[in-house]
């Protein structure tokens, strides 16, 4: 499996976006390389690109995948850009970024792929699986007694979990309790629309 080691904070500096996106919460001067971006010339196309690129990067997913969502999203009712946010918020690994059993999405994929997740009381290990209304998503009783965990359990998240979802981080048990809007996912700095219009070429 194809995975981007690129660093973390290497590629948000790169594509303009804050460290929050991600989860991090390490402040770093951003100021010398806003100035520099600012002053290059870029073109549609790389405008464009460079949408679809932070995408990618803010959730996990490499270009065959991210395609893949988009094609899905071509064929639901609705708007095409929204929908594709939609798909990527739906994911698993993402859902346990978002209900605070995780750091990051990174390590929301690493916890999946280790197998201490469950949907309804059945283990996933498949990070890119999409979550419906009324799944219970839950951290394994078993894995519930790791250090890891523990320290999650005891820390009140910055992130609170968004309207769709309802999460309990002492417990680290949630449900999905309604798909997400495209206002559910504000802080998401991606111009969807520009994704479109590149794949429309």
């Amino acid at each position: 499996m194809a995975i981007d080691r690129t660093p973390a904070l290497k590629r948000c500096r790169a594509l303009g976006i804050e460290q929050a996106v991600i989860g991090r919460s390490r402040k770093i001067s951003e100021k010398k390389h806003q100035q520099q971006r600012a002053n290059r010339k870029v073109s549609e196309y790389g405008l464009q690109l460079k949408e679809k690129q932070k995408a990618k990067f803010i959730y996990g997913v490499l270009e065959r995948q991210f395609r893949n969502y988009y094609e899905k999203a071509k064929k639901m009712p609705g708007v095409t850009g929204e929908n594709l946010l939609i798909l990527l918020e739906r994911r698993i690994d993402n859902v346990v970024f978002r209900m605070g059993f995780a750091n990051t999405r990174r390590q929301a994929r690493q916890f999946v792929r280790h197998g201490h997740i469950t949907i309804n009381g059945k283990r996933v290990d498949i990070p890119s699986a999409l979550v419906k209304v009324g799944d219970v998503v839950e951290v394994c009783e078993k894995s519930q007694g790791k250090e890891v965990f523990k320290a999650i359990k005891e820390v009140n998240n910055a992130l609170s979990a968004p309207p769709w979802l309802d999460s309990n981080q002492a417990n680290l048990k949630g449900s999905v309790t309604r798909f997400p809007t495209r206002e559910d996912i504000s802080d998401i700095p991606v111009n969807e629309q520009s994704i479109i219009e590149l794949y429309s070429r």
